[in-house]
C-alpha cells in the first residue's frame, strides 16, 4: 500500500488495514477495529494485513479471512512520538481520530489534544499483559499515507457533509453496534466496530481491518467519546450495553470543557447525617401528570417515600383537577399535611403541591397577583426555620410565545416575592424552573439557543431575578463542573443516552447555603420525563 501511495495510485488501493503505533518505553496495546464501509464504485475489493509478527495474531487474521499474501499491502498510519503528533496536518489528524472513533472537529490544537489524550489513556490502561512484537514503519511514511488517504476522502465527501458533525461512532472495549445510515441508503453502508485488547509490549499499536464495499454512500455522522473520564467528546452513538442499567453515568455533552465529569449519586453523595444532627430532607419532582404516575405500581409516591424517607416532597405539573385531590391523598399514609393548587384557567394543566409530615406554620397559594395565579403554579409553606416554595415556572412554549410574559412579568414577580419573604426568614425555592442556566446544564447548548428554557433572555432573567438577588443554586455550588441532568425528552429517548437538561433546582437564601449538607439528583427514578431532586438541610 505504501508503494502504491508513493506512485499516486491511491484510487486502486484495496487495503483493509490501518495501524497506529505509539512508541513508549514500557508497554504496547494492540486494538483491532473491524470496519465495514462503502468503497470504490468501480470494483469490489478485499485485501488484508499481517502487520503483527506473532503466530497468534496471524492465526486470528486467518480466521477473519485475512490472507498472508496481501500482508505487505496494508497502509499503516503510525505515530512515532508526541512530536510527530504535533507535526501532523489537520487532515491527517482527522483521519487518525476518525479511525479511532474519536470526534474529529475543531482546531488543530484541539485535535492534537484529543489524540494525545486517547493515546496516553491507552498506555495508562495497558496494565500488566504479555509481550508481543509489531512491525515498525517510519513516521515519514506514515504521515505520507495519512495525507494521501485524507486527500482521497476529501474528493469523495462534500465539504459541507464533512463539517456537519463529529466522528461516526463510539469505540467500546467489547463490541459496537452498526452505525445508523440515512434512510433509503443501502444496508451495506455501515460501521461494524469491534475492539479487542491484545498483548502488551513496549509500544502501543492500533490496527484496523476489513474495509470493503461497493458504493460510495454517505452515512450519518455521530459524535462519540472514548470514555466519560477523557472529556474529549460526547457520545451520540452510545454503547448502551455498557451503561443501559445506569444511563445517567454516560458522559453526554456536545461542547464539554476540560475537567467536567458526569454526576453519579452512588459516588458523589456525602455520608448521611447522624440522627443527633437536626436536619430536614426535602424532595422535589415534576411528575408530568400525577394520576398516570400513581398507576405505576413500583413508582408510587408512597413507595418513593418508603425508600427516601423524606420529610417534605414538592410536586409540579400534577395536572389534577380539584375533584381529584382527595383520591390522591388516600395514597399518602404518613403525610397528613397536603397542600394542592390546581389550574382553573385550563383544566388538567400545570398544578403544584407540597406534601409534608411536618405541620407548617402557614400556607399560601400563588403570588397574590390574579394574572399569575390561575394556573396553580406556586405553593408556599412556612416552617419554623424557613419558607419553602414549590414553583412551576411557565414554559416559554413553542415559538417562544410566552417568553415575554415570563421574563417581564412572572420571573420579576416571583423574584420580588421571595426577596420579600426573606426579610423575615430564609427561603428555599424548589421546582421545575424551566431554565438550563449554563451550558453545562444542557446536552446540546449550540443547538438550543432559541429553544424554550435556554434562550439568552431566560438565562439572563434567571440570573437577574434569582441568583443576583442572593439566592444560591445548591447543586451547582456543591458540584461545580459536574454534568447532572434532571429532564430528558421522551421524543428522542434522551434518558437512554443521557441527552438531557437540568431544569429543576433548589435555590436557597445565601445565609443558609452553608447549612446544605447535600443537594442531589435521583436519576434512577423514572415514571416521568423529570427525575426527583433532593436537599438535605441542617437546621
Amino acid at each position: 500500500m505504501l508503494q502504491s501511495l508513493k506512485f499516486g495510485l491511491y484510487n486502486f488501493i484495496t487495503s483493509n488495514s490501518v495501524g497506529v503505533i505509539l512508541r513508549k518505553p514500557k508497554f504496547q496495546v494492540l486494538v483491532s477495529v473491524n470496519l465495514t464501509i462503502m468503497g470504490s464504485k468501480k470494483r469490489p475489493f478485499s485485501t488484508s494485513s499481517a502487520t503483527a509478527k506473532s503466530n497468534e495474531q496471524m492465526s486470528v487474521a486467518a480466521e477473519k479471512g485475512v490472507s498472508k499474501e496481501n500482508g505487505g499491502k496494508s497502509g499503516e498510519i503510525l505515530v512515532e512520538d508526541m512530536e510527530t503528533v504535533e507535526k501532523m496536518t489537520v487532515p491527517q489528524l482527522r483521519v487518525k481520530l476518525r479511525s479511532l472513533g474519536i470526534p474529529s472537529r475543531g482546531t488543530k490544537q484541539e485535535l492534537v489534544a484529543s489524540l494525545k489524550t486517547f493515546l496516553d489513556r491507552k498506555l495508562d490502561d495497558a496494565g500488566n499483559g504479555s509481550v508481543a512484537q509489531e512491525d515498525k514503519v517510519s513516521s515519514k511514511e506514515s504521515l505520507e499515507v495519512a495525507d494521501n488517504i485524507s486527500k482521497k476522502k476529501s474528493r469523495k465527501v462534500p465539504s459541507k457533509n464533512r463539517d456537519q458533525g463529529d466522528v461516526a461512532s463510539e469505540v467500546p472495549t467489547t463490541r459496537q453496534t452498526k452505525k445508523g445510515v440515512t434512510e433509503g441508503e443501502t444496508k451495506d453502508t455501515s460501521f461494524d466496530i469491534i475492539v479487542k485488547q491484545a498483548e502488551i509490549t513496549q509500544e502501543m499499536s492500533i490496527e484496523s481491518k476489513d474495509i470493503k464495499g461497493k458504493k460510495n454512500v454517505r452515512a450519518k455522522r455521530k459524535v462519540s467519546s472514548v470514555t466519560a473520564s477523557a472529556h474529549i467528546g460526547v457520545s451520540e452513538a452510545v454503547d448502551l450495553s455498557v451503561n443501559q442499567d445506569e444511563p445517567w453515568t454516560i458522559f453526554a455533552h456536545k461542547k464539554p470543557k476540560d475537567g467536567w465529569i458526569v454526576y453519579n449519586p452512588k459516588t458523589m453523595r456525602p455520608p448521611p447525617l447522624s440522627k443527633d444532627t437536626k436536619h430536614v430532607k426535602l424532595l422535589s419532582w415534576n411528575v408530568n401528570g400525577l394520576r398516570a404516575l400513581l398507576k405505576l405500581k413500583n413508582l408510587c409516591i408512597q413507595q418513593l417515600a418508603d425508600r427516601e424517607d423524606f420529610d417534605v416532597i414538592c410536586l409540579q405539573e400534577t395536572k389534577l383537577q380539584e375533584k381529584d385531590v382527595e383520591a390522591i391523598k388516600e395514597c399518602l399514609h404518613d403525610y397528613k399535611n397536603n397542600f394542592w393548587t390546581c389550574s382553573v384557567s385550563k383544566l388538567g394543566y400545570s398544578g403544584t403541591a407540597i406534601i409534608s409530615r411536618i405541620k407548617p406554620v402557614s400556607i399560601k397559594y400563588g403570588l397574590g397577583i390574579p394574572d399569575h395565579d390561575t394556573e396553580g403554579r406556586l405553593v408556599t409553606v412556612e416552617f419554623d426555620n424557613f419558607y419553602l416554595l414549590c414553583g412551576y415556572v411557565p414554559n416559554s412554549g413553542d415559538g417562544l410565545r410566552r417568553l415575554t410574559y415570563r421574563i417581564t412579568e412572572w420571573d420579576p414577580s416571583l423574584g420580588s416575592y421571595i426577596k420579600e419573604l426573606e426579610n423575615s426568614k430564609p427561603v428555599v425555592l424548589t421546582g421545575d424552573l424551566n431554565c438550563a442556566h449554563e451550558e453545562i446544564d444542557i446536552y446540546n447548548p449550540a443547538g438550543n439557543k432559541r429553544s424554550a428554557g435556554f434562550t439568552e433572555e431566560e438565562r439572563h432573567s434567571f440570573e437577574t431575578n434569582f441568583l443576583n438577588k442572593g439566592f444560591v443554586d445548591t447543586f451547582r455550588k456543591q458540584h461545580p463542573g459536574v454534568i447532572g441532568y434532571t429532564y430528558w425528552g421522551y421524543r428522542h429517548g434522551g434518558r437512554k443516552t443521557n441527552k438531557g437538561w437540568r431544569l429543576d433546582y433548589f435555590l436557597v437564601s445565601e445565609c443558609i447555603a452553608d447549612k446544605v449538607h447535600d443537594s442531589y439528583i435521583l436519576p434512577d427514578v423514572d415514571g416521568s420525563d423529570h427525575s426527583p431532586i433532593g436537599l438535605v438541610l441542617k437546621l
